[in-house]
């Protein structure tokens, strides 16, 4: 038997995660903006109706894909990028995907690029000749993060109820201005929405910060926040989700080198039938 095969190993969810871990990661991340105000931002935009998928062939081909983009009430959409640097080749991307999505939809889009305090000045837009692209800019340069940092802490400390808004604070907290490292903020940021007593507001929050962490932290500093969250019950569903499709790709290997199926079960948490039909689906494909 190939050694790849020959020991059971338990999966830590990792820094690169799966698709379907990150759908879970956007559920959360989505309800939140479509519940809270942007207002706070500088960001003037129609109610948020739902996420929309930006699954687009063209782009994902360039191994890129957008950030996020919300259908409004007033049907048009609503395309946020968040960055930790400039460049011009980001906003000829950005374009490119608001000229794919109104190609695709039809409709008018407005893009903003929330860029992280590591930004102290950016182009506003970019001018073709016949096209300009303009999308609106913020700059969480300018937004004082000790101050927000320690509001969140008194109101936490004090058991006080955080609002939709204080949520946006929280999470975006380490892309703000502040004399703590962002390696550092956003350990502590995890911590702070641990404490939060209502659990879909906790794993929204923590979610969230670790979804816009993923952005600007090294895969090093990554690990060092999934320590911190390996025990709630979000991170209980992201490893399992990781551990899941470790296993099909197990299977899908041992099924290839000619492996039995109850042998295949000793390897993996796969019952008999997801086995026999990911072998079916090898046979026909």
């Amino acid at each position: 038997m190939d050694t790849e095969y020959q020991t059971k190993e338990v999966y830590h969810l990792e820094t690169k995660i799966s698709k379907q871990v990150y759908d879970i990661i956007h559920k959360y991340t989505s309800a939140l903006f479509r519940d809270a105000s942007l207002d706070f931002y500088g960001i003037k935009a129609a109610r948020i109706i739902e996420l929309i998928n930006v699954e687009l062939p063209v782009v994902e081909l360039r191994d890129k894909s957008t950030d996020i983009v919300f259908l409004l009430e007033n049907d048009r959409y609503l395309h946020l990028e968040f960055e930790s640097s400039f460049s011009k080749e980001d906003l000829v991307r950005f374009a490119v995907y608001d000229l794919l999505l109104y190609e695709r939809d039809g409709r008018q889009i407005d893009t903003v690029v929330i860029y992280s305090s590591d930004v102290q000045t950016a182009d506003a837009g970019l001018d073709t000749g016949t096209l300009r692209f303009r999308p609106q800019v913020v700059m969480f340069a300018d937004y004082d993060g000790d101050t927000v940092y320690k509001e969140l802490e008194e109101k936490l400390e004090a058991g006080q109820e955080l609002s939709d808004s204080d949520l946006l604070n929280l999470i975006f907290l380490p892309l703000m201005k502040t004399d703590i490292p962002k390696d550092e903020l956003a350990v502590i940021t995890i911590r702070m929405a641990q404490s939060i007593p209502n659990n879909i507001k906790r794993n929204t929050c923590i979610a969230s910060i670790f979804a816009f962490a993923s952005k600007y932290l090294e895969d090093t500093d990554l690990r060092k926040l999934l320590e911190v969250i390996k025990m709630s019950d979000l991170a209980t569903m992201l490893i399992n989700d990781t551990i899941t499709e470790r296993d099909i790709i197990i299977a899908k290997r041992a099924l290839k080198k000619g492996l039995a199926i109850e042998d295949i079960m000793e390897l993996t948490d796969l019952d008999a039938d997801t086995i026999q039909s990911l072998k079916d689906e090898l046979d026909n494909g």
